[in-house]
C-alpha cells in the first residue's frame, strides 16, 4: 500500500471526495488530494456554465495532479486522489509514471447520483452535467489494480472495504 498512488474515481456526485478524504485519514501517512481544487479558474467557469470539459481542458489539470502525487510520494506519503478519471486514456495518463497504483471505482445509477447531487450545494458541478459524465464514462476493466464498489453502501462501508482490499494487495 505504501508507495502507491491511489485514485478514487467515478462520475460527479458518486462520493469520491467523502471516500477519498476518509480513506486518506485512515491510512498511515495518507495524503488527501481533491482533484477539483487543482482545476484552473477557466475550467471551473466552463463547468459552472454547464459546459462539459474537453480533453484539451483536462491535460494541464492532470499534469498538476500528477506533479502533486509525485511530491507526496517523495515525501513518504500515500497520495489519495479524488478525481473523475472517466476515460481509460485519462487513467492511463494519470498512472503512466507510477509503477504502483490502485484505482477505486465508485459506481451507482444515474437516478441515485442525480438525487444526491440535487440535494447538495457544489461550487460549480450541478446535476445538469451528470448526463455528460455518464456519457463520457468508460468503465474500467477488471484487473489487480482495480476495486469497484457500489455507492449503495455507506461511506464507512466503502472505506472499510477499500482498506481491506489495499491491505490484501500490498
Amino acid at each position: 500500500m505504501s508507495n502507491s498512488f491511489i485514485v478514487v474515481m467515478g462520475v460527479s456526485g458518486c462520493g469520491k471526495t467523502t471516500v477519498a478524504s476518509e480513506l486518506a485519514s485512515r491510512l498511515e501517512k495518507g495524503a488527501y488530494l481533491e482533484g477539483d481544487s487543482f482545476h484552473p479558474p477557466e475550467n471551473k467557469a466552463k463547468m459552472g456554465a454547464g459546459i462539459p470539459l474537453e480533453d484539451s481542458d483536462r491535460w494541464p489539470w492532470f499534469d498538476a495532479l500528477i506533479a502533486e502525487a509525485k511530491t507526496k510520494l517523495a515525501e513518504g506519503e500515500t497520495p489519495v486522489l479524488a478525481c473523475s478519471a472517466l476515460k481509460q486514456a485519462h487513467r492511463d495518463y494519470l498512472f503512466e509514471d507510477f509503477p504502483t497504483y490502485r484505482l477505486i471505482h465508485l459506481e451507482g445509477s444515474f437516478e441515485l447520483i442525480k438525487a444526491r447531487m440535487d440535494a447538495r450545494d457544489h461550487e460549480y458541478m450541478t446535476s445538469d452535467l451528470l448526463r455528460s459524465q455518464f456519457a463520457a464514462l468508460e468503465v474500467p476493466e477488471a484487473d489487480e489494480n482495480l476495486l469497484t464498489l457500489s455507492i449503495e453502501q455507506s461511506p464507512d462501508e466503502l472505506v472499510t472495504a477499500a482498506i481491506a482490499w489495499l491491505e490484501s494487495n500490498s
